[in-house]
């Protein structure tokens, strides 16, 4: 007779991988983000890939309330604006990042 653990681990091992797939990474929820702002898909990828190695997830929820500003369309500020906004989070290892990644990225596209 078969172990019964075994007639249920492929059920068990399928369940893990759709869970594993049903989650999103902070990465695509901040290039979802960049690319909602209005930047290119292209850059947006650069940059959420460079953000997401150096700012911590509470950094990067500080920098999502960005979007939530009232009046304000992050994709038709000026980049002298944007990063106004950015230093008005008061932490220089988001401004750093942001600018870094952004210069960085818009050069390489």
């Amino acid at each position: 007779m078969k172990n019964p653990l075994m007639r249920i681990f492929p059920l068990l091992l399928a369940t893990a991988a759709l869970s594993a797939c049903a989650t999103v990474s902070p990465e695509a929820k901040v290039r979802a983000g960049l690319i909602d702002a209005g930047i290119t898909p292209r850059v947006a990828s650069c940059m959420a890939e460079r953000m997401v190695d150096r700012l911590s997830i509470t950094q990067l929820k500080r920098l999502q309330s960005l979007a939530k500003l009232p009046d304000r369309d992050i994709g038709g500020m000026t980049v002298d604006q944007f990063l106004h906004q950015v230093r008005a989070l008061r932490d220089p290892e988001i401004f750093m990042v942001v600018s870094q990644a952004g210069l960085g990225c818009a050069i390489a596209a």
